[in-house]
């Protein structure tokens, strides 16, 4: 995949500043219920714009019921969540999917609709189901489609798509709309490692070139805390920990989270934490040979 920078379709600077003034996403006291079991329980969270931030914590913790409360595919039964200083409620269902994109886990479409046509599904918020596309819808498509590396392969049925060209498409489709925000579900899960440093370095790239915010869900703690500026760390519904990487991925915030012993070492290159599970017996886990120091 291609690392070439991107090219904003706007002054990059200016788009910062304005983001920054227009845009935030703020949860209060967020309660959430299936059945009579409470899976979010009075959550209060802040997003900014231009944020990197990354949900953790053990399974069944609350991080994807939190996303799609966030989205208002999930409803609450008490508490409230504002974008842009507008309650979710009050905002129409087209807006909001314009200016806020969200990317479940595994999502799949029709197996013959080709990377092209999918996009283009992603221009429905913009201009409506039944408009007819106009040269800026074609600008957004073609931009999506070069952000994401997929150009090459628009003519390409999804069926044919390797996994981390799948996920690419998708990532191309929530694009093209053009939103301010970026909300996505444990978007590495079936990827190999390199499909998921592509797909993690080109969120990046998102973030930092073209300032979209991003929030989403991942497992793997030591991916959170070397991409991610902020780290949120859910555990039995609600939020336990919320910061800088190395402040929220530590020894005992682990334990504290997922019950489970590790050493947290320090990357030598990009100075983030790294997790390593606990050896048998209580043993250190010492440097590398050839990869530096480790530090504690």
């Amino acid at each position: 995949m291609s690392t070439t920078q991107l090219a904003p379709p706007r002054d990059a600077i200016a788009d910062a500043v304005s983001l920054v003034d227009r845009v935030c996403l703020e949860a209060t006291d967020l309660r959430v219920r299936y059945g009579p079991r409470e899976v979010l329980r009075g959550i209060s969270l802040s997003i900014a714009a231009g944020e990197f931030a990354v949900l953790i914590g053990p399974n069944g913790s609350g991080k994807s019921t939190l996303l799609r409360t966030l989205i208002h595919l999930v409803k609450p039964a008490a508490g409230t969540v504002c974008f842009d200083g507008s309650e979710l409620g009050s905002i129409s269902s087209r807006e909001l999917a314009r200016r806020i994109a969200y990317l479940p886990q595994a999502p799949e479409g029709p197996p013959d609709l080709t990377v092209d046509e999918l996009v283009w599904r992603g221009r429905y918020p913009n201009r409506g189901l039944f408009s007819s596309a106009s040269a800026e819808d074609r600008t957004a498509v073609d931009r999506a489609l070069e952000w994401a590396s997929m150009s090459d392969l628009r003519e390409r049925a999804l069926a044919t798509l390797s996994g981390g060209e799948h996920q690419r498409a998708w990532i191309a489709m929530s694009l093209a709309r053009e939103p301010d925000v970026l909300l996505l579900d444990e978007p590495t899960s079936f990827l190999d490692i390199g499909h998921q440093a592509d797909l993690l370095q080109l969120l990046t790239r998102l973030n930092e070139e073209r300032g979209l915010t991003v929030v989403m869900v991942l497992h793997d703690v030591t991916q959170a805390a070397h991409y991610a500026r902020r780290v949120i760390a859910l555990r039995d519904g609600e939020i336990r920990h919320d910061g800088a990487p190395e402040d929220v991925v530590t020894a005992a915030h682990i334990a504290e989270l997922f019950d489970a012993e590790v050493s947290v070492l320090v990357d030598p290159v990009s100075g983030t934490p790294v997790i390593v599970p606990a050896l048998p017996g209580g043993k250190e886990v010492g440097a590398l040979p050839g990869r530096g120091e480790a530090r504690w």
